[in-house]
This record gives structure tokens, sequence and C-alpha cells, in this order.
């Protein structure tokens, strides 16, 4: 009981450090969620995007 008591009192027990600790919470979930979403959709559809396929297309400018 004693690790729940101490989260308890360190980051619940007072409303502004409690309102922190979720948007705190919610930002680093949204950016671990975007950043493995954009990795999987990256690794779905591999050579299908136009980074992929872009040197086909583009001419270099020198």
């Amino acid at each position: 009981m004693s690790i729940a008591k101490g989260i308890y009192n360190t980051l619940f027990r007072r409303n502004f450090v409690f309102v922190g600790t979720v948007f705190t919470a919610a930002f680093a979930f949204e950016m671990a969620f975007d950043s493995y979403t954009d990795k999987l959709w990256d690794n779905l559809n591999k050579g299908r995007q136009w980074k992929d396929i872009r040197h086909k297309y583009v001419e270099d400018e020198e």
C-alpha cells in the first residue's frame, strides 16, 4: 500500500498537479502514438509514397 499512497500523495492529492499529470500523460501518449502509426504507415506503404519514388520524376537542379 505504501507505493499507492506515495503515488497518491505525489500526483493526485492536489488538483493542479493532477491536471498537469493528465495533460502531460496525454501529450506523451499522443506523441508516442503518432510516431508509431507513422512508422507503421511508412512500413506498410514502402515504395509507393512520393518520398520513395521522387527520384524517378524529379530532375536534379544543377
